[in-house]
C-alpha cells in the first residue's frame, strides 16, 4: 500500500533541478517589486497555502476544527500545492495569504530577495529524520555515496551539513564523477521520489519532514538513522510566513489568524490519535495522501519504540525526552540567530553572497514579527500551556 502511495505521490510532487531555478528566479528583486507596492485588502479572507506534510498540521487543523470562523474569520479552503515554488509562487502573488515556509527559506525570501515577507509564529518543532539504507550503521558510512535533500534552503540541508562535518566528511552539490570516499553528494529530490531511489539503490539515505521517514519505515525501504530534533534540540522546521502588509496593514485580522493556529497547536498536543485521523485521506478534509497509521506513528508517542530507536542510536539524547514531532509556536530569536550563523556554513548552489552581509542578531529581530503570537500564548495561560518554561529566551542545543 504504502508503495502506490509513494508512487502517486511522485506524481503528485514534483521537484527537481528546474523547480529550484524556477524558486529562484521567482525570488529576485524584480518578481518581487508587484508585491511591494499593493496594499492589504481588508476583506480578504483567510487562503491558507500548504504542502501535505506533517509541518501544515497547525493551518490544517485550525482549518478543520473551525478555528478561524471561531474568531469570527471567512476562511476559504485549504490548497496544496505540489512544490515550495508553487506555494511560493501563489504567496507572492497573493492568491494565499497564510503559508508554512522552510525557516531558511523565509531568510532567502526576504534578505536574498527584498520580499515583504515575515514569520509569525513556529509551525512546529522536530519532525524530521535522517532515514537510510539498511546496510548504512552510521553517518561516516554515508562517504562516498548520495543523499536526497527536499530544498538547499531547508532545516534538512542544514542539519545534514552539521552531521556530515562534524564526521569528517565533505558535501559535493555537483557531482561530476565518482566520488571519494570522504565525499556525500546531495541531490534535491521530491519527497515522495525519495522512498523509491531509496529502495532501488538510487541514493544511500535521504533527510525530509514526515511522514515520509514512517511511511520509508512502515514499507521496509530503510530505517530512520538520525532524528533531526536528536540534534539540534527542539528546532524549527516549518514556520508559519505572513506578508508585512497584512501585519501592518491590518493588525486586528492578522491577530486573529495568529489565534487560530495557536489554539490549533494547543489542541495538537493533546489530541494527537484525533489528529492524525483528522489530518489523513481518510479525515473529512482528506488533506494529505497518508494512511491514519503513518501519521500516527509520527504524532503519537510510543515508549517501546522510543526505547528501539535509543539502542540504535537513532535517538542518542532520550533524557531530552523530545516528541517526535511537537508544537510550540513561539519563535526564539536565539534559533533564528543560529539559523543564520549556520547558513552561512551551509552550501548551497546559486547565489548566496547576502548570507555574508546578514548579522544574525538583526535577523532574529527584522524577520520575526512576535507581537501577535505572545498573545495568543497569553490567552492560554503562558509558555506554561506548551510545556515550556515561562522565559522567551532559551539556549540552542546542536550536537553530532
Amino acid at each position: 500500500m504504502i508503495d502506490k502511495l509513494l508512487s502517486n505521490l511522485s506524481e503528485d510532487l514534483p521537484v527537481s533541478r528546474r523547480d529550484m531555478l524556477r524558486l529562484s528566479a521567482l525570488l529576485s528583486g524584480t518578481a518581487a517589486m508587484p508585491m511591494l507596492a499593493q496594499a492589504a485588502n481588508p476583506n480578504d479572507p483567510v487562503r491558507i497555502g500548504y504542502l501535505p506534510i506533517t509541518d501544515a498540521s497547525p493551518l490544517l487543523v485550525a482549518h478543520a476544527r473551525q478555528l478561524f470562523e471561531q474568531q469570527g474569520l471567512q476562511v476559504e479552503a485549504p490548497r496544496m500545492f505540489r512544490s515550495w515554488a508553487q506555494i511560493v509562487e501563489a504567496f507572492m502573488a497573493g492568491q494565499v495569504n497564510v503559508v508554512h515556509l522552510l525557516s531558511p527559506m523565509t531568510v532567502w525570501a526576504r534578505y536574498g530577495s527584498q520580499f515583504p515577507a515575515k514569520v509569525v509564529a513556529w509551525n512546529h518543532m522536530s519532525g524530521s529524520a535522517l532515514t537510510v539504507a539498511p546496510s548504512i550503521r552510521t553517518v561516516k558510512d554515508l562517504g562516498g555515496k548520495k543523499v536526497g535533500v527536499p530544498f538547499w534552503y531547508s532545516i534538512h540541508n542544514v542539519v545534514l551539513q552539521h552531521l556530515l562535518r562534524e564526521n569528517g566528511l565533505k558535501v559535493v552539490t555537483k557531482p561530476g564523477g565518482e566520488l571519494k570516499a570522504n565525499e556525500v553528494a546531495l541531490s534535491i529530490m521530491a519527497p515522495a521520489d525519495m522512498g523509491p531511489a531509496l529502495a532501488n539503490g538510487a541514493i544511500a539515505g535521504f533527510i525530509v519532514a514526515e511522514p515520509f521517514n514512517a511511511a520509508a519505515e512502515t514499507n521496509g525501504i530503510g530505517r530512520v538513522l538520525r532524528f533531526t530534533g536528536d540534534v539540534w534540540r527542539d528546532h524549527a522546521c516549518c514556520v508559519v510566513t505572513m506578508h508585512e502588509r497584512d501585519l501592518q496593514g491590518r493588525p486586528e485580522w492578522s491577530q486573529k489568524v495568529v489565534n487560530a493556529i495557536v489554539n490549533a497547536q494547543h489542541w495538537l498536543r493533546d489530541h494527537r490519535p484525533e489528529g492524525a485521523q483528522l489530518l489523513s485521506k481518510d479525515g473529512a478534509g482528506k488533506y494529505t495522501p497518508f494512511p491514519t497509521p503513518v501519521l500516527e506513528r509520527v504524532l503519537v508517542a510510543n515508549a517501546a519504540r522510543d526505547k528501539q530507536y535509543a539502542a540504535e542510536g537513532a535517538i542518542r539524547h532520550p533524557e531530552w525526552k523530545d516528541a517526535r514531532i511537537d508544537y510550540q509556536p513561539y519563535p526564539f530569536p536565539s534559533y533564528t540567530e543560529q539559523l543564520v550563523k549556520l547558513l552561512k556554513v551551509t552550501q548551497v548552489e546559486g547565489d548566496n553572497r547576502f548570507l555574508s552581509k546578514l548579522d544574525p542578531a538583526f535577523v532574529a529581530r527584522d524577520l520575526v514579527d512576535d507581537r501577535f503570537v505572545k498573545k495568543s500564548i497569553a490567552a492560554l495561560g503562558g509558555l506554561k500551556a506548551f510545556g515550556l518554561p515561562e522565559s522567551f529566551t532559551r539556549s540552542e542545543t546542536i550536537v553530532a
